[in-house]
């Protein structure tokens, strides 16, 4: 028992010492200087509350913006062992407690890992452009003074033809409701930069909304910042809000022009505004019929604009999110970061990069088995792991021409493993055809 708690302390001492060095934690592009990343234009962030766009409407006192949240998450384990320990251990509980257990909840590929991974301030869970790269739900979370979230990131939700197409498991079809079972909060993400389908909400996740009507719902429209032309956001948050929000009646008035409203960086001018507010009408029961005519969810909360691998206005959410925070007792301790194994992050990471260099259904049929893990004599993380094929072609495609492809992705992955564990990790991936 020695032995694991001074390698945690070791670890614990290790970690102080970079994160007084590295200042302020950002992941992926978010950490490129301002001049390199192009700013989201002045649309409000938040779409309700007295800073927010109809605040400025409505003529509310806009409040002041709060400091940087500045928060340094822990490392993640790197055994089991020392996981399972802080998993079981009781919750070192602060005088006042809250928590809010929170569902992420979309299509396949609309960002839900990555406004995970931004929340918790590190990458844990897998992120690729292709879609059902999260195969099963995993809790991630945050500690931040005397308030706990508990994210539940969840595999997209999808129909049980998609499922079948791409040879998903059925906890695929599964995870996304029964994260909802246990949610206080829902947040609902939408890729507003895919043409396709950003104009309404899936038929799964409608009928997910309905089955579970009590739970506040919050829109939350994802990579902003690849919208041109800002005005579309105005209008895709009244088709996918059925013009209500909080509710209010959203109306769209004659000065609400194509870009009438827009100056030209942008910006949204709030002096000639394009929206007006009256109450609603009271709650309506929408039944399989009324479902399969709606676009979007008449009883959202709030409304949040972001560009989450930007981490552009993560942090307004999450301010959002510990505020929502109810009374109650931590369910885990400050210590842990997610409900994962080491083991389990890592294959998703390999995998995560698997996905991104090999083309099309390729990556979907490689089996992951790990041969080594241990520590090294100067504390380093050593992974041996064998990825199986079930062709010929598929392995020379993994290996690549000079073994460059496996090379990449082992550095790649072994980076990230790094920033998870906050320890030095040697990564070896060998390639193997399927006996």
């Amino acid at each position: 028992m020695a032995a694991p708690v001074a390698a945690a302390a070791a670890r614990a001492v290790r970690w102080a010492g970079r994160v007084a060095a590295a200042g302020p934690l950002l992941l992926g592009p978010a950490c490129l200087p301002e001049s390199c990343t192009p700013r989201i234009a002045a649309l409000p962030s938040r779409w309700s509350g007295s800073s927010s766009a109809l605040g400025s409407i409505l003529g509310l006192p806009a409040e002041k913006p709060a400091g940087a949240l500045g928060q340094h998450p822990p490392p993640v384990a790197t055994s089991k062992e020392e996981q399972d320990r802080l998993l079981r251990d009781q919750p070192d509980q602060p005088q006042n407690p809250k928590v809010l257990r929170i569902a992420i909840i979309g299509a396949p590929n609309a960002g839900k890992s990555t406004l995970s991974n931004q929340l918790l301030g590190r990458k844990v869970f897998p992120v690729s452009r292709k879609v059902h790269t999260t195969r099963c739900k995993a809790w991630g979370v945050i500690t931040y003074e005397d308030t706990q979230l508990i994210i539940l990131d969840t595999p997209g939700l999808t129909s049980p033809f998609k499922a079948k197409r791409h040879k998903l498991d059925e906890a695929m079809l599964t995870d996304p409701w029964d994260s909802m079972k246990h949610a206080d909060l829902v947040l609902v993400l939408v890729d507003v930069s895919d043409h396709w389908t950003r104009n309404c909400l899936s038929e799964e996740v409608l009928k997910c909304l309905s089955q579970f009507p009590q739970i506040p719902s919050v829109l939350v429209l994802n990579k902003v910042d690849l919208v041109k032309k800002k005005f579309i956001l105005l209008e895709l948050v009244t088709e996918l809000t059925e013009g209500i929000v909080n509710g209010k009646k959203l109306e769209e008035t004659d000065q609400a022009q194509e870009g009438s409203n827009l100056a030209s960086n942008g910006d949204m001018s709030v002096s000639k505004s394009s929206l007006v507010t009256e109450e609603a009408q009271g709650p309506k029961r929408y039944g399989p019929r009324d479902l399969k005519n709606m676009k979007g969810w008449p009883y959202f909360q709030e409304i949040f604009m972001l560009a989450a691998l930007r981490g552009e206005e993560v942090d307004t959410l999450k301010r959002y999110l510990l505020m929502q925070a109810k009374p109650g007792p931590w369910e885990f301790h400050s210590g842990v970061l997610t409900s994962q194994s080491p083991q389990e992050i890592c294959d998703n990471i390999i995998r995560e990069k698997i996905l991104e260099y090999l083309p099309l259904e390729v990556p979907y049929g490689v089996i992951q088995v790990t041969e080594m893990w241990e520590e090294g004599p100067s504390g380093e993380l050593l992974i041996v792991q064998n990825l199986l094929v079930p062709r010929k072609s598929h392995m020379m495609m993994l290996i690549g021409r000079g073994g460059k492809v496996i090379s990449r992705i082992a550095q790649e992955a072994g980076q990230d493993l790094m920033n998870a564990f906050l320890c030095d990790v040697r990564l070896k991936l060998k390639v193997e055809m399927k006996s």
